[in-house]
């Protein structure tokens, strides 16, 4: 298995499907289409709080930019043949434009990722020394 960390924007393909693991956790997965000129599809999985996120906030036809581990795994097919599978480990998104923009005028959804902390404090303008 190779990992590595990609930021990607594309449109949401297939509306987020939720399930839980053994253990409850929720995961998401849902279909990115990268080529607006033909399908060229990366499968986005989300876990945990960031399952509940993309649930509420994603459905099919949003323009997303997503971040996570990019994983490349080899499993095994019904036929018995090994099949790569390329698909995002996600780890935070912004929706740029919604599929429903066009029931909600100037509605911009944005989701913070789930798994930064906010360490900064915001300084007023009359507090910047220039």
């Amino acid at each position: 298995m190779s990992i590595a960390k990609v930021v990607i924007s594309g449109t949401v393909y297939r509306t987020p499907e939720k399930r839980f693991t053994g253990n409850n956790i929720p995961v998401s997965s849902f279909a990115l289409n990268i080529d607006d000129k033909e399908p060229s599809l990366i499968r986005v999985i989300a876990r945990g709080n960031n399952a509940e996120t993309v649930e509420q906030s994603v459905s099919k036809g949003d323009k997303l930019v997503v971040e996570g581990r990019l994983q490349t795994s080899v499993v095994q097919a019904e036929d018995g043949s090994e099949k790569k599978i390329t698909e995002i480990d996600l780890s935070g998104f912004e929706v740029i434009s919604s599929s429903a923009s066009a029931q909600k005028p100037a509605e911009k959804k944005i989701v913070e990722f789930s798994d930064m902390e906010m360490t900064d404090t915001l300084i007023g303008e009359e507090e910047i020394p220039f």
